[in-house]
């Protein structure tokens, strides 16, 4: 089986074709995570000074007050680079890993591999998101921490060393492996059963 892409027959399970998935995924995760920063930056406030901010509104003029406009934005580059590399891995290994499993399980159900497949890759994905979003919570909830992530790395390495990096990363995984295996399998399932259909109207 083959895709057409950019004109190009891309073969799929090929390195090319776990490429062109991967930087689907980085561009599409990185610019929308990108674009909802000031929701973000107001989630964070609130979560981690619930006294301070009640409310969204609060919150909203607080910052605005305070710290201006550019506190909406704080944490962007921990957005765009850590949910990028969430991405790529995200869509770029779960397509290998539903090669590796179709050829390890073969009379499995395709649901199981599916899910499998989606549940490696989230978990690569989210050990690689990680780091990024230690260094995003800090920025956006503690102005005077660091500025980026150019500042942020060294400063949490040196007072905490890498497991200041991975502090949250096991409420990551179960917020994201559930939700994102079963989005990828239902996906997954519903475009295989649309294809089987296709199949059989034209023969």
């Amino acid at each position: 089986m083959s895709k057409l892409i950019g004109g190009k027959v891309c073969e799929e399970f090929t390195p090319g074709y776990y490429g062109v998935c991967a930087i689907g995924g980085m561009l599409s995760a990185g610019t929308t995570h990108l674009a909802i920063t000031p929701l973000d930056v107001l989630k964070v406030n609130m979560q981690v000074h619930p006294i301070k901010y009640s409310s969204i509104s609060t919150c909203f003029t607080t910052l605005l007050r305070e710290q201006g406009p550019s506190a909406f934005w704080r944490g962007w580059a921990g957005k765009f680079f850590g949910y990028g590399v969430q991405g790529a891995c995200r869509f770029g290994l779960y397509e290998y890993f539903k090669k590796v499993y179709s050829n390890v399980l073969v009379d499995q159900n395709k649901s199981l591999i599916f899910f499998a497949s989606s549940a490696s890759a989230e978990v690569i994905a989210n050990v690689a998101l990680c780091p990024f979003e230690a260094i995003k919570v800090r920025v956006q909830a503690q102005p005077h921490f660091a500025k980026g992530l150019s500042d942020g790395f060294p400063r949490i390495y040196a007072s905490e060393g890498l497991h200041g990096f991975y502090r949250g990363l096991i409420p990551l995984l179960g917020r994201n492996i559930p939700c994102i295996s079963q989005s990828l399998t239902l996906y997954s399932v519903d475009v295989n059963l649309y294809i089987s259909y296709e199949i059989c109207t034209y023969m």
